[in-house]
C-alpha cells in the first residue's frame, strides 16, 4: 500500500486550474488520462500522490478538499479526525467528511459532508500536520455516539494504545457529550476501553467478551518458561483455567512478521510458538478469525465450552 503523502496544499481547486489556463474540457481530459484524480466537486489532486491508497486515505484526501472551501472555523471531527492521527477504524463510514465548527454555528449542507455544530473549547481541537482536527479523545467519543459502542471501543482503544489521550481525557470528553444523541453508549466504551489492546481485532474481541458475558481474560500477556525465558505474548489469557486465545488474521501478520519473512514462514513460527506454550505450560489455545466475529453467539459458545472443559468443577 502506498504511503499517504497528500498535503492540504496539494488539493487543486477548479478555479485555480482555470486561472492557470485550463478549461473544463482540459480538466476532464486530465482526469480521464489518469493525471488528475477528482476528490469531490471542484477539487482535484495529482493522481500520482494517491497511487494505491486505501479507503481511509481516500477519505483523508477528500477531507483536505473539503477544508479548502470550508469556513475558517471548521475542523475535522469524528473518524475524519481519527484518521489523521493514524487510529485504526472499524464500523464507520468512509464516504463522508465530518466537520465541526469551532464558532458554534451551523455550516451549510452539502453532499459528502456532515456538519456538526458545537462550542469547542481550545482544549478540544488543534492542528495536526497542518490539518485542523478535534482532540483524539473527543473524536473517539464522537464515533461512539454516532456509530455505537463497538466502533467507539475500537476508536477509544486505538487512541489509548497510541498514547494520543489518557483515560481521564476520554472521561472528560464523554462528560462534555453527555447530552448528545447516542451518548448513553459512551459509558460502555469508557468501562471497556483498554490501551493494552493493540488493534481492531483485539478491541472487537474484548467487545464480544462483554456482550456475550464471557469471563474477561487478561490481554497481551507475556508468557515465561520455568527459567524466566519469554515463550511468547498471547492476545488473551484465562490463567486460572490455563486457556489462551489468539486472533488469527492479516493484522498479526503485518504487525509481527520479521523482515523478509513469508506468510508461510510466519504461520509456521506462530504454530511452533503456540505449541511451545501449550507443552510447557499445560494450557490449551483457542484461535479465532474475522469470520468468527461475524457469528458472536456461535463463537461465545465455543469459547465457553473451552473454558468449562478446564473448570475445576468438572
Amino acid at each position: 500500500m502506498a504511503e499517504f503523502q497528500l498535503s492540504p496544499t496539494d488539493v487543486l481547486l477548479r478555479r485555480e486550474l482555470i486561472a492557470d489556463g485550463f478549461t473544463d474540457r482540459d480538466i476532464r481530459a486530465q482526469v480521464k488520462a489518469g493525471v488528475l484524480t477528482r476528490l469531490r466537486y471542484g477539487a482535484y489532486a495529482r493522481a500520482e500522490l494517491l497511487h494505491e491508497v486505501d479507503g481511509v486515505d481516500m477519505m483523508r484526501a477528500r477531507a483536505r478538499a473539503v477544508l479548502r472551501t470550508a469556513h475558517e472555523s471548521a475542523v475535522l471531527s469524528h473518524q475524519s479526525s481519527l484518521a489523521e492521527h493514524g487510529v485504526p477504524l472499524w464500523g464507520v463510514g468512509l464516504d463522508e467528511t465530518h466537520l465541526t465548527r469551532t464558532d458554534g454555528r451551523a455550516g451549510r449542507r452539502e453532499a459528502g459532508v456532515v456538519h456538526h455544530r458545537a462550542a469547542l473549547d481550545p482544549q478540544w481541537w488543534g492542528v495536526h500536520d497542518g490539518v485542523p482536527v478535534v482532540h483524539p479523545a473527543r473524536a473517539a467519543i464522537e464515533v461512539a455516539t454516532v456509530y455505537g459502542s463497538e466502533a467507539g471501543l475500537v476508536a477509544a482503544c486505538g487512541v489509548l494504545h497510541r498514547e494520543l489521550a489518557t483515560v481521564a481525557e476520554l472521561h472528560d470528553a464523554a462528560a462534555a457529550a453527555r447530552h448528545w444523541p447516542g451518548s448513553l453508549g459512551t459509558r460502555l466504551v469508557l468501562a471497556r476501553a483498554d490501551g493494552r489492546l493493540t488493534n481492531v481485532a483485539e478491541a472487537r474481541t474484548r467487545h464480544l467478551f462483554f456482550e456475550q458475558r464471557i469471563p474477561r481474560p487478561e490481554p497481551q500477556v507475556r508468557v515465561l518458561d520455568d527459567r524466566g525465558n519469554l515463550l511468547g505474548i498471547v492476545d488473551f489469557l484465562w490463567e486460572d483455567l490455563g486457556v489462551f486465545l489468539e486472533f488469527d488474521g492479516r493484522i498479526k501478520y503485518e504487525q509481527h512478521r520479521r523482515p523478509g519473512e513469508s506468510l508461510a514462514d510466519y504461520l509456521m513460527r506462530e504454530k511452533r510458538r503456540e505449541e511451545q506454550i501449550c507443552l510447557q505450560k499445560g494450557w490449551i489455545s483457542i484461535r479465532i478469525t474475522w469470520a468468527d466475529l461475524q457469528r458472536p453467539g456461535v463463537l461465545a459458545r465455543r469459547i465457553m465450552k473451552a473454558l468449562d472443559s478446564r473448570s475445576p468443577q468438572r
